[in-house]
């Protein structure tokens, strides 16, 4: 725990005790501080006399996040990319074939495909990754979104009842987006995952908006980013580098992947900004960067470096080269263009 953190405590050292008594009887060692935490939660939600409707809310959703965590532990370290689309697209429409293609060359590169599970995008995204590489959660609706027949019986499947805690496991293990067009809720997941990026919620990834040939759904949705947010100054211009317009399979996938030829990772250590790497610039090529990406190191440079010890400390990817710098927290759209940058260098 930070020295500077307020001890998250129920206030009643007699209950306080009796909740690290339930982990010693659990025989629980790791992790006790956030679990500790959860117990005390419970315990002050009980204190405050918190209303029924609110109670079942918090028991729902802590439940469905619960099982989406244990379903999606043992792929951990399988890369995986999640499909967005409309549950309206019919086998017959090509946005359904394009779908399908997509989780085929994604598949067959070794990633998973993690989907709504229900019908239209999402169906052709298990379809053309196959059950065994399909990971599926589903919302619970009075209409229109049973499961597809494909994941109904596998156990990849979670079934939830809120959206908030079902676009949490959408995004929160993926290292990778494709969006192809659909309605509200399509629109929804998309805004949401592109707030993710650009406030740093989420870590930097590749995210393909991906339509037919001829089509225009997103290229009329980029006219409005950028004749409506961009113009009225609500977003930067550099926001447009967190996602690609495509009509081919061939160039989304070679835009999710071609994301971490050279790129892996980013981790905070303190105020620092380390971003670890396949391969470090050689001293011409980060003087180059300095030269470009200078105004989002706060006034330092970007600089070649060892795992810090906070890294060390955790065996945190130790055997990749590494850059670092003072982060500005902000232009996070530059902050995706310094990857891509990274990413070129030969």
């Amino acid at each position: 725990m930070s020295p500077n953190r307020t001890r998250y405590r129920t206030g009643d050292p007699e209950i306080d005790e009796r909740l690290r008594g339930l982990l010693d009887a659990l025989e629980v060692h790791e992790n006790r501080d956030q679990l500790l935490e959860i117990l005390t939660t419970v315990a002050l939600l009980a204190d405050d006399d918190t209303d029924r409707l609110d109670l079942k809310i918090t028991n729902s959703a802590l439940k469905e996040m619960r099982l989406a965590f244990k379903v999606f532990a043992p792929y951990t370290d399988v890369p995986k990319v999640t499909m967005f689309g409309s549950a309206r697209t019919l086998p017959d429409d090509p946005l359904y074939a394009q779908a399908r293609n997509l989780a085929v060359a994604l598949a067959s590169a070794g990633w998973m495909v993690v989907t709504g599970a229900g019908p239209g995008i999402m169906a052709a995204g298990v379809e053309g990754a196959g059950v065994d590489r399909s990971i599926g959660i589903n919302i619970r609706l009075p209409f229109e979104q049973d499961p597809t027949p494909l994941l109904a019986e596998d156990p990849k499947l979670v079934d939830m009842k809120y959206f908030f805690t079902r676009k949490l496991m959408l995004m929160k293990e993926s290292a990778g987006f494709a969006v192809l067009p659909g309605g509200f809720g399509t629109m929804d997941e998309a805004f949401e995952l592109f707030t993710l990026l650009q406030t740093g919620k989420a870590a930097p990834a590749p995210v393909v908006l991906l339509d037919v040939k001829g089509g225009t759904y997103w290229e009329s949705w980029h006219r409005f980013i950028t004749g409506e947010l961009e113009t009225r100054r609500l977003i930067d211009s550099d926001d447009h580098s967190f996602y690609k317009i495509t009509d081919d399979v061939d160039a989304a996938r070679d835009e999710i992947l071609g994301f971490y030829r050279n790129y892996h990772s980013i981790r905070f250590v303190g105020q620092t900004l380390v971003m670890r790497l396949q391969r470090a610039p050689t001293p011409e090529e980060l003087e180059r960067l300095n030269d470009e990406f200078r105004d989002i190191a706060d006034g330092g440079r970007i600089e070649a470096t060892e795992p810090l010890p906070a890294e060390a400390a955790t065996d945190d990817f130790l055997e990749l080269a590494r850059v670092k710098l003072a982060f500005d927290k902000h232009h996070y759209g530059r902050l995706r263009q310094l990857i891509d940058a990274l990413n070129a260098l030969e």
